[in-house]
């Protein structure tokens, strides 16, 4: 099954597809949204070997330029050095402001490609080619791009969509357990902010498919739609986010896989809700217990208190030092922008540290 979705944004609105075996029509994808001449096909050690080869010959079939630049692995790549890195391959293969770059592969490749694209020349397009699960029900839709500095995640960075979207769900064969699992964290997070009936689904079946993947997107594009730059609604896309960027910093860089993280932050956030929100003790464990049959982790050691809460401190989503949480009052719904007493956050991570 092919599915299409559109992220509805006036002029700069543009197509999602996702369905089995379409990697090779990615060529004439790009031509068909008015995509030109040279293009930067941006992809790590890990895909390249698997599809840096199909991509390439679609889009020098379909009449393309592209040239490969292959990157290390992994969440350290999305780092200032790999940034200017791009400039110069930029640079070198003549890009001007009518060609454009393709991320191919997971959160980090497409992050990193995506601000290159936003900040070379201004700004020229791209095009996201998600491989892990993760990247395509979350980071490859919405535009947010981005790099990590030492002192916090996604600190730098700017919106900036995509042309296009296309995702092969036969990328997933290749992707790790650990990959998939994380990735689940995130159509976990649909659920509980905004669709009850999905994450009931998730409680019975995580089988994954072009149908479950859509509904995600559907989801992002229409919060996208009613806020794109995140003033308001789009806020209810962090939940579990402010926990899982601390825990990711502190305990450094690939340690944990952002899902992994994000999960930990969802249970941190969930019983949060149950002391602020009126979030159900039941419904707090059903969160939990979903996550553990993903085989994700509820909880985390050796993370020290003082170390998180100064993570949080530099954390986007902060004012005035003072961290802001999405918080749910039931699963399908959530409120964004709720402050929460610093005894509160100590004493529930607490509780989930030990």
């Amino acid at each position: 099954m092919n599915c299409d979705v559109k992220v509805d944004l006036g002029d700069r609105s543009y197509p999602i597809h996702i369905g089995s075996g379409i990697l090779t029509s990615l060529g004439e994808s790009c031509k068909a949204v008015g995509l030109k001449g040279r293009c930067l096909v941006v992809t790590d050690e890990n895909v390249a070997p698997l599809y840096g080869s199909q991509v390439f010959q679609s889009l020098e079939k379909a009449g393309f330029k592209p040239v490969l630049e292959i990157l290390p692995a992994g969440e350290t790549t999305k780092s200032q050095a790999q940034l200017m890195n791009l400039y110069s391959k930029a640079a070198a293969h003549g890009l001007d402001r009518k060609c454009f770059m393709v991320a191919l592969g997971g959160g980090v490749i497409g992050d990193l490609t995506g601000f290159a694209a936003a900040s070379w020349l201004r700004g020229i397009c791209f095009v996201q080619v998600p491989t892990s699960l993760l990247a395509m029900v979350d980071s490859s839709v919405g535009g947010k791009t981005g790099i990590n500095i030492p002192q916090g995640k996604n600190l730098v960075g700017a919106f900036h969509q995509p042309e296009l979207v296309l995702m092969d769900i036969d990328t997933l064969k290749t992707l790790p357990p650990r990959e998939l699992a994380a990735g689940m964290a995130e159509v976990v997070k649909y659920g509980v902010i905004w669709d009850s009936e999905l994450f009931r689904k998730l409680e019975q079946d995580s089988l994954v498919d072009a149908g479950l993947i859509a509904r995600c997107c559907e989801i992002k594009a229409e919060v996208v739609g009613k806020d794109e730059r995140e003033s308001g609604l789009r806020g209810i896309l962090n939940f579990g986010h402010t926990a899982a960027h601390a825990i990711e910093n502190v305990a450094g860089y690939g340690e944990f896989l952002h899902g992994e993280a994000v999960a930990i932050g969802m249970v941190y956030a969930a019983r949060l809700s149950v002391a602020l929100k009126g979030l159900s003790e039941e419904e707090s464990a059903r969160i939990e217990k979903v996550l553990t049959q993903l085989s994700l982790p509820v909880g985390v050691a050796g993370l020290e208190w003082k170390d998180i809460r100064a993570a949080m401190a530099v954390d986007k989503k902060t004012v005035g030092g003072l961290p802001k949480f999405v918080l749910a009052d039931r699963i399908g719904h959530v409120e964004f922008g709720c402050e929460v007493p610093e005894e509160l956050l100590k004493e529930v991570w607490n509780g989930i540290s030990q």
